[in-house]
């Protein structure tokens, strides 16, 4: 077995998801509720879990989890939780499902409403060890959710916001590469432009944090030397292994902070007017958000440099569009379906999000307008812009 312990303890291994019993006995977890969507169903993966799971045909499930999860869904299926007198939640998928079920877990264990325990409005010394236990089982590599320790949920009112707590890290992460054999090359892209992104955005946090920079940095390696294979080759085990190792090493540099990219992805991503996958979002920004922070990140743009493969004073930011192209990505947030008369609201919510204070450059409204309206045209951002 390939145990890894650090901030929490997990298990990355072909095949690894076999081992759930053993997790839930050592947790003290006897009735779970399994939190998914209607996605995984439909692949048969709930089904693939039950047969791993201790009474699995009679454990609860819930699969109403959205794109981007919502916290009418998180009530939903705490309602579940509850009215099956679960003890524990096993989420298995995207991120969406983990952070919908770290919602769950925070919330049967602490009194709402959910806002509360919002990050930006004071609510992380409100989240205590009561939390729920947890298990995460990604079945795609890039959020990194397994093991953060934040949660992303839209509020009813639509405002996107962040849970954080250590209490929220997963008690066990289940790493299993198989599960994401074959999964589509659009989807691979999107997640392993995620993945990179994490890890980007955390090596240029200025906060002081050694160990954390040298993982995302090794994470950032492993993704690009292995993203382009893994878009035309879904079923190279090799591949899907060291993407998965990317996107967990991206999770685990969390406690870094992000940066510009994530403060406007996480409102964007609360939109209402149209539904946005958070890691194409990523990918679309991050070279317009390495122009702004040029400036501003000292040595380490040389250290990025040198982990992707591109020369002394080369743009960062154009070697980036290009790998967005040559994925297959969307290059522009106009190209996405963003509505342009979002961008004024985006800018304005992205300077409160938890996620901008930890941008190696402060960026004003104004700075994320410009932003925004430089990735929805396409232009290329001036470093001092």
């Amino acid at each position: 077995m390939s145990l890894i312990t650090y901030l929490t303890t997990i298990r990355f291994e072909f095949g690894a998801i076999a081992g759930l019993a053993d997790d839930l006995r050592e947790l003290g977890i006897k009735n779970p509720l399994v939190v998914a969507d209607s996605g995984l169903e439909r692949a048969g993966l709930i089904e693939r879990l039950k047969t791993v799971l201790p009474n699995g045909s009679e454990v609860a499930v819930f699969t109403g989890t959205p794109a981007n999860p919502t916290e009418s869904a998180v009530l939903a299926a705490l309602d579940l939780y509850r009215s099956r007198g679960c003890d524990g939640l096993i989420a298995i998928g995207g991120g969406s499902p983990i952070d919908l079920a770290k919602g769950v877990a925070l919330l049967s264990a602490h009194d709402g409403p959910l806002e509360t325990y919002a990050a930006i409005l004071g609510g992380i010394p409100k989240i205590t060890s009561a939390v729920a236990p947890l298990i995460a089982i990604p079945t795609t590599a890039g959020t990194g959710s397994e093991v953060g320790r934040a949660a992303l949920i839209t509020l009813d009112d639509g405002r996107k916001l962040g849970f954080i707590s250590p209490y929220l890290i997963p008690r066990r992460a289940v790493c299993d590469p198989e599960l994401t054999l074959g999964l589509p090359p659009a989807l691979t892209a999107a997640t392993g432009m995620d993945a990179i992104t994490h890890c980007v955005e955390t090596f240029l946090s200025p906060r002081f944090n050694p160990p954390a920079e040298a993982i995302a940095l090794d994470g950032l390696e492993r993704a690009i030397k292995n993203i382009e294979r893994a878009v035309t080759h879904g079923n190279d085990p090799e591949v899907r292994h060291e993407m998965m190792m990317a996107a967990l090493e991206g999770g685990l540099t969390f406690q870094k902070g992000l940066g510009a990219v994530h403060a406007l992805s996480h409102p964007l991503g609360g939109l209402k007017q149209v539904s946005l996958h958070h890691g194409t979002l990523n990918a679309v920004l991050l070279p317009y958000v390495l122009e702004f922070n040029q400036e501003h990140s000292g040595v380490k743009y040389d250290a990025l440099r040198q982990r992707v493969g591109v020369g002394p004073g080369e743009s960062l930011a154009d070697y980036f569009r290009g790998l967005n192209a040559r994925l297959g990505m969307p290059l522009t947030l106009a190209g996405m379906g963003v509505p342009h008369d979002a961008l004024v609201g985006v800018a304005e919510s992205a300077t409160k999000d938890h996620s901008s204070a930890t941008n190696p450059r402060l960026a004003t409204a104004g700075d994320y307008l410009a932003i925004l309206e430089a990735a929805y045209a396409g232009a290329p951002l001036q470093a001092s812009a």
